[in-house]
């Protein structure tokens, strides 16, 4: 029960507080979807429009389960989506503290506008579409975390401070 495992939304600065919590815990670091496009041998993007995103999900919760029986004393990035299926929760659960960053529909897409990288926003309405996917997933988030931060308007080292004052 050592992880701390990182979730949220796209945008919501899972990797970048991870990194940085991860080396100021002296923990090490993974970020589940490296994990995913490692071993699919492909990208997130591709592996979408290949084989579309409930194909996605199971190489996720696949990752997920990997990384519940082997990851000890790891800060753990989770994909935006990982919450959906309830047996990926189960599994980080068993293995840490879950911290949900929480963020507002306006910051993800002021965060995310510019990549080409997030394909579930490659659609004509990005910002109507974080704010439907954000709201459907909410009550996932609110469920499975054991603690929330809004990341919406702090800095990455005011993120990383709370989650250390919080597990202290």
């Amino acid at each position: 029960m050592n992880n701390i495992i990182l979730l949220g939304f796209m945008g919501s600065g899972k990797t970048a507080v991870g990194r940085l919590l991860a080396a100021k815990s002296h923990k090490d670091f993974i970020d589940l979807d490296d994990w995913i496009e490692k071993e699919a041998e492909m990208t997130i993007n591709e592996i979408f429009n290949k084989n579309g995103e409930a194909y996605f999900r199971e190489l996720e919760k696949k990752i997920v389960e990997k990384a519940s029986n082997i990851l000890t004393d790891t800060v753990i990035s989770t994909g935006g989506g990982v919450v959906l299926q309830e047996r990926n929760i189960e599994n980080l659960n068993q293995t840490g503290v879950l911290i949900w960053l929480k963020v507002s529909p306006e910051k993800v897409y002021e965060r995310t506008r510019n990549t080409l990288h997030r394909p579930l926003l490659n659609c004509p309405d990005p910002l109507g579409r974080i704010k439907e996917l954000l709201s459907s997933r909410t009550p996932y988030y609110i469920k499975a975390a054991d603690y929330i931060i809004d990341t919406s308007n702090l800095t990455v080292e005011e993120v990383v401070a709370k989650i250390i004052e919080y597990l202290t």
